[in-house]
């Protein structure tokens, strides 16, 4: 999305779940829109899947021309609860700040989120989730497929155990 010469990125807050509906809204009247996504990891009924997600739920980036758009019926549009302002005046978002989301962007468009844990090797670890809910162990590495790999100390030995990302906690 390139923003218009004399056009200015603001910030619209959304109904619960209903970012695209605004998104769509807002480009009917003509405003320019970014909604950025990423892919989320949603388990559900033991399946995990990815699914997109708003990056910044219930909010969008709308761009406007304050010279000759109508920035007042952004919050009478469908989907839309306010504009953020300051005072009675749209707060402006920096270009770099929209910018920079974008060339995180993948070829698909998903914003790429640095998922890695930043755990050292050796380094204490709690469990959060599952049966070693609790349980004390070592970072012993990664899997290929976004899993922790720890240490845990059970009945007087070292036993190797792969768990979510999602899961693990440092100590």
């Amino acid at each position: 999305m390139i923003l218009d010469r004399g056009s200015q990125w603001f910030v619209a807050q959304t109904h619960p779940r209903a970012e695209t509906k605004a998104a769509q809204q807002l480009n009917r009247q003509g405003f320019s829109v970014y909604l950025p996504h990423f892919l989320k990891r949603r388990r559900h009924a033991r399946r995990v899947d990815m699914v997109a997600a708003p990056l910044f739920p219930r909010y969008l980036f709308v761009g406007v021309d304050m010279a000759t758009q109508r920035w007042l019926s952004i919050r009478s549009t469908i989907g839309v609860t306010r504009l953020i302002c300051n005072g009675n005046v749209p707060a402006v978002v920096q270009n770099d700040i929209v910018d920079a989301l974008k060339q995180r962007e993948d070829p698909a468009g998903f914003i790429q989120l640095n998922q890695r844990p930043q755990f050292r090797l050796g380094e204490e670890i709690r469990v959060l989730d599952g049966a070693f809910t609790g349980t004390l162990g070592l970072f012993d590495g990664m899997t290929d497929n976004e899993r922790v790999t720890i240490l845990l100390d059970l009945l007087g030995c070292k036993v190797r155990v792969s768990l979510d990302l999602e899961a693990v906690v440092a100590a």
